[in-house]
């Protein structure tokens, strides 16, 4: 019986902590829902930390001291990481991808929960030392990426405006100049939404010149925040000088052929 208690606990706490990625978690809580002790939880937590490790799924981190406890991070092996990265870029090499003009059909995957889910924690490992306290992005596309991102650090999503909207209430509005298309467009983000010196993480779907990028940590300045980090999914070759020096991409275009019908995309390096 005690080992079928101990079974049905380990699911559920390792469901509970893995289903709130960088969430503290009191070893007090837990204690008081299951009706155990707190010697036998960290045996718990040890039995789960190592299984999560030995999967590659991620591991548990403790927090000593009256205010800590137990959460998960969920840091993927490298070459887990750069299998998925494989499978993503193949799914956005499909020759019915291309759209008239060069571009990229990212739609489907944009907003595929599964995948978004996963680039999400990447860009969590690689910015994780960086302790980000809010993720800034612009509407539309970029927002499902951002979310999970979010969801992954367990810190608060900001989305910009394109324009402003009375229902944000009051906003910090700038001017900025789309990269390629060399157009200046304006976006906004409420006063209430981000503080004056937040640690943000800019994150976008897509960068070819970096104009929105740049527009993005520009407006985070503006209202008095930081920025520490620029993640995008997909990222071109060329330019090769952008708008934007310091910035870390999952995946490079490289070329999209429309003659041929071939796009070559790849994990960056």
């Amino acid at each position: 019986m005690e080992k079928s208690r101990r079974m049905e606990r380990l699911v559920i706490l390792a469901k509970q902590l893995t289903n709130k990625p960088s969430h503290l978690f009191s070893l007090g809580e837990f204690a008081d829902a299951f009706g155990c002790a707190k010697s036998t939880l960290s045996e718990d937590m040890s039995m789960i930390r190592e299984t999560l490790e030995a999967q590659g799924m991620g591991t548990l981190e403790t927090i000593a001291g009256a205010a800590g406890g137990v959460r998960y991070l969920p840091c993927r092996p490298e070459a887990f990481v750069h299998e998925s990265l494989m499978r993503l870029a193949e799914a956005f090499s499909r020759p019915d991808r291309i759209i008239p003009g060069g571009f990229l059909y990212m739609s489907d995957v944009l907003f595929s929960p599964e995948r978004m889910v996963e680039a999400g924690e990447f860009f969590f490992q690689r910015f994780a030392p960086l302790a980000p306290n809010y993720i800034l992005t612009i509407e539309t596309k970029g927002i499902p990426l951002a979310l999970m991102t979010a969801r992954a650090f367990n810190i608060p999503l900001v989305i910009a405006r394109q324009g402003s909207k009375v229902t944000e209430g009051s906003a910090v509005s700038i001017n900025y100049l789309t990269g390629s298309a060399k157009r200046i467009q304006t976006m906004s983000v409420s006063r209430r939404a981000l503080p004056t010196g937040a640690r943000v993480l800019v994150i976008d779907d897509f960068m070819k010149a970096g104009g929105t990028a740049r527009g993005l940590i520009d407006l985070a300045a503006e209202v008095g925040a930081r920025v520490v980090g620029t993640g995008v999914l997909i990222a071109t070759v060329q330019p090769e000088k952008k708008l934007v020096e310091d910035y870390t991409t999952l995946l490079v275009l490289h070329k999209i052929d429309e003659t041929l019908k071939q796009i070559d995309i790849r994990p960056a390096s």
